[in-house]
């Protein structure tokens, strides 16, 4: 029997693959902006479902006001 991506729990390599983004910024996201995440052992695990529904509730946002250049 296959398990599909949604079904079985990730490591942090797999999820910040998934997201496109580096280990330490997951760590930093679990740290810092409660993304849901499980340890298990020593290990920190994740489901895809709950890091989707994370992440479209604003979860991964850069909170910082975006800085912009003026030409005069």
């Amino acid at each position: 029997m296959s398990e599909t991506i949604e079904n079985r729990w990730l490591s942090v390599d797999e999820i910040a693959t998934y997201l496109g983004v580096k280990r330490d910024t997951v760590y930093k996201w679990i740290e810092r902006k409660n993304m849901p995440a499980h340890k298990v052992g020593r290990l920190w695990k994740f489901k895809v479902d709950e890091v989707d529904r994370w992440v479209r509730q604003g979860g991964a946002n850069d909170q910082r006001p975006i800085s912009r250049n003026k030409s005069s």
